[in-house]
């Protein structure tokens, strides 16, 4: 398998197929994470295609080893600007009540069944949003400390605080929910 900085870089070079698989690399959980701040996947959806979007159009220069915290980072900024918009428009939306859909694939870790899967949803959505943005980029997303630095513009130690509370937390929500066995 290629990586993320070959697949970009034969996109750079003209292979529009690499970028296709990029898209397909990183598309479903680029839109589950803009769900996080959206709480709708439409919206989410359409702005994952349009990280993608940009990306083709402005061809940006990534350093190497940073294309994965480039986009995410570009999604939180993209999903920042969606929601104030929103707010200024003072519009809202009853879609936000049936988030249907929204929970990655959840396999191997210890939430098997869709019940339990529901719980880590509503008790991920009960801690403080820079807390789960953490959680969800390190466990979910795979991303190294100063990944989610460069994502969420903090420091790494700011990271580490966040993600030691943030299991804290969730175990103590799950906790609530019934689930002991899930947050180690």
């Amino acid at each position: 398998m290629r990586s993320d900085d070959e697949l970009y870089g034969s996109f750079l070079s003209g292979d529009s197929a690499a970028c296709d698989e990029l898209m397909i690399r990183y598309g479903d959980s680029l839109t589950y994470f803009l769900n996080g701040y959206l709480h709708n996947p439409d919206d989410a959806e359409d702005l994952m295609i349009e990280v993608f979007a940009r990306l083709i159009v402005k061809r940006p220069k990534i350093g190497e080893g940073n294309f994965k915290a480039y986009i995410y980072r570009s999604a939180r900024n993209l999903a920042t600007r969606f929601h104030e918009k929103k707010i200024r428009t003072q519009m809202f939306s009853l879609d936000e009540i049936g988030e249907k859909g929204m929970e990655p694939a959840l396999s191997g870790d210890g939430f098997a069944d869709d019940e339990r899967r529901k719980i880590l949803h509503i008790c991920l959505g009960r801690i403080p949003p820079e807390m789960r943005e953490a959680l969800w980029l390190f466990y979910f997303e795979g991303m190294s400390y100063a990944d989610i630095a460069a994502v969420m513009r903090v420091n790494k130690k700011r990271i580490d605080h966040l993600l030691s509370k943030g299991r804290d937390r969730l175990k103590r929500e799950l906790e609530k929910e019934g689930v002991t066995d899930a947050v180690e």
